[in-house]
């Protein structure tokens, strides 16, 4: 597996929280950076907190936040990748260890921010694939070699953005 330097989340911008707010269509919670703009600089993704403001544990650490990004991965999700990568987990042991190193790196990630007590992470892992958007999410985040399942989907997104941005905030 390709391992690069983690791209630290960037604080939030002015309009940021309004953004994504527009994005996602109500106020994000537990939202603390920006993982990854699309090219119109607006949030695609978006790192939230271990523990939303009242306590309770968030154990997702990244979203896709784009409308048109969260579609097109939906599409992957509906013509069924999810399902020939879960299948993939028992019989491609190479994807699986490193289906297992992402998972790892997730929860060490998150827990460096606060940790949860668990080893659940986010999107299946490491048994499943359950949330193509989780995986996309954390290869925006992080760039590709960190977690195979993302960057397959990615691999297999068109040009979201190209069409300019997705929410006026």
């Amino acid at each position: 597996m390709t391992t690069e330097t983690p791209h630290p989340p960037e604080p939030l911008r002015e309009g940021d929280r309004e953004a994504v707010a527009a994005q996602i269509g109500r106020n994000p919670r537990g939202l603390r950076a920006v993982a990854h703009r699309c090219p119109c600089g607006l949030p695609s993704t978006v790192q939230t907190a271990p523990r939303l403001e009242d306590g309770t544990p968030f154990p997702t650490l990244y979203y896709a936040t784009c409308p048109r990004l969260t579609s097109r991965i939906g599409t992957l999700e509906a013509d069924g990748l999810m399902r020939e990568q879960t299948d993939r987990l028992a019989t491609d042991p190479e994807f699986a260890a490193r289906y297992a190193e992402a998972h790892r790196a997730y929860l060490a990630e998150r827990d460096a921010i606060d940790p949860l007590g668990t080893d659940v992470s986010a999107g299946g892992m490491p048994d499943r694939v359950k949330c193509l958007h989780v995986h996309v999410a954390h290869t925006l985040a992080h760039g590709p070699g960190i977690n195979p399942v993302g960057d397959e989907a990615l691999a297999q997104l068109p040009e979201w953005w190209h069409a300019g941005p997705c929410v006026t905030p």
